[in-house]
């Protein structure tokens, strides 16, 4: 294969190649008069929006009140994801009173509660939260629960032939093992926080991206609108990224991890 040849198999392969087709098709139809601005802003205006807006700090102030409830709301959810993944995964007892509950929490949409935590909590600050928190538990409860029963049975039985304690069993062979497990939770639930953070920043907010929405909503200022969903993307993207770069070190002992 000549050079010239090599070199346009590799743009053609490129993975981001797709991407700037689409945005460059996407500059030319709003120049063109064929994508309204009022429908969709071009990427450039949107690029001038989003550097206007640095620049002005409006963008930073409202970015860290949303950071603030995610980040609120995770560790709540979480925390109690953990807390019940522990006790259902670890004894009998604890799955019969603990799983029916979580399986029929499970059932129930996050945000078909948004009304009722509005009537619980009111319009302040405790409904969003709440709702991030609620909807976090079950990704990491479910990973969690079924790393700890999926622990290799060979696994326990050498622990025990070694006389561990039913303490030690439990932190040195079974959390290790559903390590990976809860990890995988622990992406899901970022992932969840962040779309259900969407839906509760339209809950009266006074400052966050989602109060940036609404105001660019009430103007048509689609330009703003798509900055904030970039935001949004961005927040997943680099908590994804945080996890995978946790991952990464944790379980550097899996050969999966070692070969990567």
């Amino acid at each position: 294969m000549t050079p010239t040849r090599r070199l346009i198999a590799r743009l053609t392969s490129a993975r981001w190649l797709s991407p700037l087709v689409f945005l460059a098709a996407w500059e030319a139809g709003s120049r063109l008069g064929l994508i309204p601005e009022r429908t969709l802003a071009a990427p450039s205006k949107v690029v001038a929006t989003l550097w206007g807006m640095a620049i002005s700090g409006e963008l930073a102030a409202n970015l860290w009140v949303s950071f603030l409830r995610i980040a609120l709301g995770l560790v709540i959810g979480v925390t109690i994801g953990v807390v019940l993944a522990l006790v259902a995964g670890l004894s009998r007892q604890g799955e019969v009173a603990v799983d029916p509950l979580m399986q029929i929490k499970r059932t129930i949409p996050t945000l078909a509660l948004t009304p009722l935590f509005i009537v619980w909590f009111g319009i302040g600050e405790t409904p969003k939260v709440a709702l991030i928190a609620f909807a976090s538990i079950f990704p990491v409860y479910l990973n969690l629960y079924s790393g700890i029963r999926g622990v290799d049975l060979r696994l326990l039985e050498g622990a025990r032939s070694f006389g561990l304690s039913r303490a030690e069993l439990v932190f040195h062979v079974i959390l290790p093992g559903a390590l990976p497990s809860l990890l995988v939770g622990l992406r899901y639930s970022l992932s969840v926080a962040i779309l259900v953070l969407v839906v509760a920043e339209q809950i009266n907010a006074s400052a966050g991206l989602g109060y940036l929405i609404n105001n660019a909503r009430d103007f048509m200022r689609t330009d703003i609108i798509v900055v904030c969903l970039m935001i949004y993307a961005g927040l997943g993207l680099t908590a994804d990224a945080l996890v995978r770069a946790v991952e990464g070190r944790a379980l550097a002992w899996r050969p999966s991890i070692v070969t990567q």
